[in-house]
């Protein structure tokens, strides 16, 4: 049995001839069946050609039964984007384990590899890039930036996958500036890596909420479990439940006590719109509680 037919893929994986590729590539597509060049990619191949990134930040794919039933009511609305096997095994010689012998990487769309095999389906449209998988970074960035603002990634996912853009790119500053984001919000998520791993743990079960988490990581480990009890034991104060009016005879009723008037509420008045003057003002006139609290919600708005 060919190498192609074990992989359940084209044959013209096999008998593909490439032209003018290095001797790094011919051994892998040797060992591998993979195409090298000169072969048009496919559009649709079976799922079994299809292996998870091993680097995907989503290490728990959520909600995959919805969307299974999805893709058999209605099919596969759009492509995977994939690199060749190939590829992968360039950028990452040491990163092959639990891609099996599949001649494609999902690099975008894990959750719809594994909603799909879920749901029984034969074979996948895909499309094919290698430059996604050009470098560690690029693969890494690739899986990032296309998951960053979905609301299933596990926000510590999302902080160890950032992370490790920062081991790439050297800098908070320089993966802020891939991403399209500020310093300020690279370093907010970072911060959830900072806690210790009881709290982490808290926050993957959502004990403790992500916002707060991620202010308590900025402390010092020491005073970490302290400050997350004070959090996860706020409750908001109870309201104020109105009282019925009682019913009293027109004759004999008392004439109504007269409303307080409320206490006018405390302004601060700004001259200048500097950020020094701003500045001062606010330090003058708040607590250094109400200071700092108004400092994370000014981060959280950059």
């Amino acid at each position: 049995m060919s190498k192609a037919d074990k992989l359940g893929v084209s044959a013209s994986f096999a008998r593909a001839q490439p032209v003018g590729v290095s001797s790094r590539r011919a051994a892998i597509a040797e060992a591998t069946g993979a195409p090298t060049s000169g072969v048009l990619p496919p559009s649709e191949v079976p799922i079994e050609a299809l292996a998870h990134n091993p680097l995907n930040l989503r290490e728990d794919l959520t909600d995959l039964d919805e969307l299974a039933q999805s893709l058999i009511v209605r099919g596969q609305l759009q492509p995977l984007a994939v690199a060749t096997r190939m590829a992968f095994m360039e950028a990452h010689p040491g990163q092959t384990d639990g891609l099996g012998r599949a001649p494609y990487v999902v690099i975008d769309g894990n959750r719809r590899l594994a909603a799909a095999q879920l749901a029984g389906l034969k074979t996948m449209h895909i499309h094919v890039n290698d430059a996604l998988a050009a470098s560690a970074a690029d693969i890494l960035e690739s899986a990032l930036i296309a998951n960053v603002h979905r609301v299933d990634v596990a926000p510590l996912d999302q902080a160890r996958a950032i992370q490790e853009l920062v081991d790439v790119h050297g800098s908070q500053a320089q993966v802020a500036k891939r991403l399209g984001k500020t310093p300020a919000w690279v370093s907010q998520r970072l911060a959830l890596l900072n806690l210790t791993p009881t709290l982490q743990e808290k926050v993957e079960t959502g004990e403790l909420k992500v916002e707060p988490a991620r202010r308590i990581g900025r402390l010092p480990q020491e005073e970490q479990e302290t400050a997350a009890s004070e959090s996860m034991n706020t409750v908001n104060p109870p309201r104020q439940r109105t009282r019925p009016t009682p019913t009293v005879n027109a004759v004999n009723a008392a004439p109504p006590a007269p409303t307080p008037t409320p206490a006018p509420t405390p302004r601060i008045t700004i001259a200048t719109d500097s950020p020094e003057t701003i500045a001062d003002a606010l330090t003058a006139h708040l607590t250094p509680d109400d200071l700092k609290a108004v400092t994370e919600l000014l981060v959280t708005r950059i």
